[in-house]
């Protein structure tokens, strides 16, 4: 508002000195040449390289920079690929003749373990395979990878085969239990008829 007023006021003020200007006789013309550099570039924040020449390193590299008029950062990391890794290792140890320890290493992403429960051939569990360890997996389902669909699977089964036998049960306890009330409450108001 204060910036307003003022160039108001300036603004008046120029016309009334140009219009006395014009009203006088007198003419007055100047003409400037000149230039103006200005040598101000903004500042940079240049994000790092991050250089992975070795394709056997699995990493890999991420870098962001970011720049205002009074500072700026950059930054840099590597993310390490879980994927890649159990891939060199299962490769490495077939390559050394240790084929049940090589896929026992593939089974610990979810996938390769849904795959090979599809195909009929559990992966290996404690040194068990086939169908010994087909059956240490359904009972230890806390170590299944994460996600498996077999997991889930597995577990619906369970719970369905406990809430059938659960039933199984109560309707054998629900048949004792109301046969036994029924003969002892007959009994009872037999015995306590005064007639």
């Amino acid at each position: 508002m204060k910036r307003f007023i003022i160039m108001a006021v300036s603004v008046i003020i120029s016309n009334v000195l140009f219009i006395s200007a014009s009203l006088a006789d007198n003419t007055v013309s100047s003409t400037v040449t000149g230039t103006t550099t200005v040598d101000k570039t903004p500042p940079t924040a240049s994000a790092p390289n991050i250089i992975i020449n070795n394709s056997d390193i699995c990493r890999t590299g991420i870098s962001t920079g970011l720049q205002t008029d009074l500072f700026g950062i950059a930054n840099g990391l590597t993310i390490e690929d879980k994927n890649c890794e159990r891939l060199k290792l299962a490769r490495s140890l077939f390559g050394m003749g240790m084929k049940v320890a090589a896929v026992s290493a593939l089974c610990q992403d979810e996938r390769v373990f849904d795959a090979m429960m599809m195909a009929g051939t559990p992966c290996p569990y404690e040194g068990k395979i086939g169908d010994d360890a087909l059956e240490l997996w359904e009972t230890n389902l806390d170590n299944v990878p994460e996600g498996s669909q077999f997991k889930e699977r597995t577990e619906k089964k369970q719970a369905k085969k406990l809430a059938e036998v659960k039933a199984e049960e109560d309707a054998k306890n629900e048949s004792v239990k109301y046969e036994d009330v029924a003969e002892s409450y007959d009994r009872n108001t037999w015995k306590r008829r005064p007639f």
